[in-house]
């Protein structure tokens, strides 16, 4: 193991190096391209052998691992924002035929209008896709992020792809010291693709074509038990990998001083950084608070969430997303664990950030502030003016 300074994507691309796949295919976009500018750099200078494709879209890009996906190779692509989006249709085509496909998202502000900066929104329009996102909050966090998402993927019970995010800039093109792992390490971790086709050549046919009334129901409930058999893959691949690597993040949660926190923050992503030094500057003014970092969202953690929240007197959970009629995702799913477990507590709902605004320690300081007064509902944090 050696350790380096790495962005964000530089700390992907190494880890994807790691993976060696056979096909790496994707359309430059900020702030995703310099994650498959540094693999097309090792390709290049022939310490990676892999077939990188050029493509004219992200669409191309989703559409090109696919086919690759689909004869056994193992394939990383990324991208960010409007690129998702425009790779969506085929993102649902890898998801319903069951690809271990590896995907890196720098999320990105949808636009109109534009923005290169940080939000959630580009991200959470998988979350119904049948696609794994997981979610880290470092340059390390990252490379060992997607160096598991193989592992998890290529589960024959789960046999999904999985989407590894991080935070534009603040992530993405924010330097660090990353532990790289060395190759037989990284070998031995990973372990090679078992090559499964799903083409037969021999016995030509089609992949993804019709499907009748009578089957359609058991192909997306089939999916569904792959989701929960990925809770606990995640929980066994980030244990082992704490063992192996001395690096572990809770599996499906990150929890920090929740053990006998009465006020906890929800969140996903690099905003947990700010959060723990509030935590901290709280909890020596004698406050039980905690954080609890998701870092999975599909599968959603139900039940870490109820367990944190079994002691809690009141909670917050920021949204990093926007929010239009109704509530916000992380919001809408915790509420249905505290609903399930019959636990009553009082829950704020925060929407900020978006858009790279930032989210201050003093910010978190005042949101805690809110929740230890009883405040809840939906507020959006930060409104130039007020709400």
């Amino acid at each position: 193991m050696k350790r380096m300074v790495l962005s964000g994507n530089y700390a992907a691309a190494y880890a994807v190096k790691a993976a060696k796949p056979h096909v790496v295919s994707a359309y430059p976009i900020t702030p995703q391209t310099t994650v498959i500018e540094k693999i097309s750099e090792f390709v290049e200078k022939g310490e990676l052998d892999a077939k990188v494709i050029r493509v004219e879209s992200e669409h191309s890009a989703m559409a090109s691992v696919i086919g690759a996906a689909a004869v056994g190779a193992r394939v990383y692509t990324a991208t960010s924002s409007q690129g998702l989006l425009y790779m969506y249709e085929m993102c649902w085509w890898a998801a319903g035929a069951r690809l271990p496909i590896v995907m890196g998202v720098v999320t990105r502000a949808i636009a109109p209008p534009w923005s290169i900066w940080t939000d959630h929104s580009d991200i959470l329009t998988l979350r119904d896709s049948g696609w794994i996102i997981m979610f880290a909050a470092s340059a390390q966090e990252v490379y060992d992020m997607t160096l598991q998402a193989y592992r998890i993927a290529e589960e024959q019970c789960v046999s999904l792809p999985v989407a590894v995010a991080w935070d534009a800039f603040v992530v993405s093109h924010t330097y660090e010291p990353v532990d790289i792992l060395d190759d037989e390490e990284a070998k031995d971790f990973i372990r090679p693709r078992e090559e499964k086709s799903l083409i037969d050549f021999e016995d030509p046919g089609s992949l993804g074509n019709l499907t009748y009334p009578d089957t359609y129901q058991e192909m997306r409930y089939d999916i569904s038990r792959a989701m929960d058999n990925a809770l606990s893959i995640i929980r066994d691949i980030d244990e082992e990998f704490g063992k192996k690597f001395g690096r572990k993040y809770g599996g499906l949660v990150e929890k920090y001083l929740c053990g006998d926190a009465d006020y906890i923050i929800f969140l996903v992503g690099a905003a947990g950084g700010d959060a723990r030094v509030a935590t901290n500057i709280l909890r020596r003014q004698g406050v039980k608070v905690g954080i609890c970092r998701i870092r999975s969202i599909k599968p959603f953690p139900y039940k870490e969430i109820i367990d944190v929240c079994s002691r809690a007197k009141a909670i917050a959970v920021l949204d990093r997303s926007s929010v239009f009629g109704g509530k916000g995702p992380l919001a809408v799913n915790i509420r249905a664990a505290l609903h399930e477990s019959g636990i009553n507590i009082p829950v704020l709902e925060v929407v900020g950030g978006l858009g790279g605004r930032d989210i201050s320690v003093e910010d978190f300081l005042e949101i805690f502030r809110l929740v230890i007064k009883g405040k809840k509902g939906l507020i959006w944090w930060g409104l130039k003016g007020g709400e």
